[in-house]
């Protein structure tokens, strides 16, 4: 039996462009081993959009455009130069939006618009985009009910590092008592280059930043304030709480020096940007700094722009996953399994019918 997504992608900058190649190259394997002809009825971003008529946009010219960095109204006849995205999401018939914009933690805004929109429709949500799940938590979940909808927000949560799946399926019937994570790439790569080749951070930002690992403007990175947003993400998804940005207390990277890198290594430490949740006598506290971790904790051997969780449960002890891309693939990648377990993929440890 096959289902069919209709889908609209707001924005088509790294993360956008990602996924519309990765769906090029996997749609056929979606159909055969899931049954789901995803369709992306309409891409939109900052100069105009692209709507299909009928069967969806050609996978493959949105790809090639995509590779060679073309702009989406341009894409031949489905080039809509100066439609909006608000205009766009009421008016073209979709099942799913994937909101791929880029983060604004100061309002949320545009992607605090669009998902709104797209709530307003019955629509169902799968979003990169942190600002406003952490800006407007409540306002999102109110509208979700009303309209019986569902946001789903695994590539906002550590994109490609499965945090929220491993938290709610795998730890079933178990009360997770405290989570820490490395959830930046960036900043891991940065500490990793000071302990390991003995350069001062603004060496190590410099190299990352050569490499592309870091933005020109690193700020959000370095600052923990990504971080932060990510282990609110997480800690609201599976504490069932509404933890805001303001209740997190947060220390970046940018005073780590080569002493404290030194000073760590003569204990058989090593130095970690963490997120982390716990409750303490029934409030949910929750932090971002640098810790000095012991060489045998199992976040220390988290490497390069990698990441990485810890959640410390009441009966099943210890869990910790580590890897995951830390890339606009990997974040495509977590859009693509969060629409799967929208629409096709079975609840774990399921048997296949008969």
């Amino acid at each position: 039996m096959r289902t069919i997504v209709r889908v609209i992608l707001c924005g088509f900058g790294h993360v956008g462009r990602a996924f519309a190649r990765l769906l090029e190259a996997k749609h056929a394997d979606l159909e055969s081993r899931y049954g789901v002809d995803l369709r992306i009825q309409a891409v939109i971003d900052i100069h105009g959009a692209a709507v299909a008529n009928g069967i969806g946009l050609s996978l493959e010219a949105l790809a090639d455009l995509a590779v060679a960095g073309g702009q989406i109204e341009t894409l031949g006849t489905y080039g809509r130069p100066g439609l909006g995205a608000i205009e766009t999401i009421r008016e073209v018939q979709a099942e799913m939006l994937v909101e791929a914009t880029p983060t604004n933690l100061v309002d949320g805004e545009p992607g605090r618009s669009h998902v709104i929109a797209a709530l307003d429709r019955g629509m169902d949500v799968v979003t990169a985009n942190k600002g406003p799940l952490v800006l407007a938590p409540s306002e999102l979940a109110k509208q979700a009910r009303a309209s019986g909808s569902r946001i789903f927000v695994s590539a906002a949560a550590a994109a490609a590092l499965p945090t929220l799946d491993v938290g709610r399926l795998c730890t079933a019937g178990a009360r997770i008592e405290s989570i820490e994570g490395i959830l930046n790439g960036t900043t891991n790569y940065i500490l990793g280059r000071m302990d390991e080749d003995g350069c001062t951070y603004e060496e190590a930002l410099v190299a990352a930043q050569r490499l592309g690992i870091a933005e020109a403007d690193p700020s959000l990175d370095v600052e923990g304030k990504d971080t932060r947003s990510k282990i609110v993400l997480i800690a609201n998804g599976l504490f069932e709480t509404i933890l805001t940005l303001d209740e997190v207390e947060t220390e970046g990277i940018t005073r780590i020096t080569r002493a404290d890198m030194d000073r760590a290594r003569s204990r058989n430490q090593v130095i970690k940007l963490i997120g982390s949740a716990r409750w303490r006598e029934g409030v949910l506290i929750a932090r971002v700094a640098p810790q000095a971790l012991d060489h045998d904790h199992p976040l220390a051997r988290v490497s390069l722009a990698e990441k990485g969780i810890l959640l410390d449960t009441d009966t099943m002890g210890r869990i910790t996953v580590t890897g995951g891309a830390s890339s606009p693939t990997g974040a495509a990648a977590a859009l693509l399994k969060d629409i799967l377990h929208a629409h096709a993929v079975r609840p774990a440890g399921t048997m296949p019918p008969a």
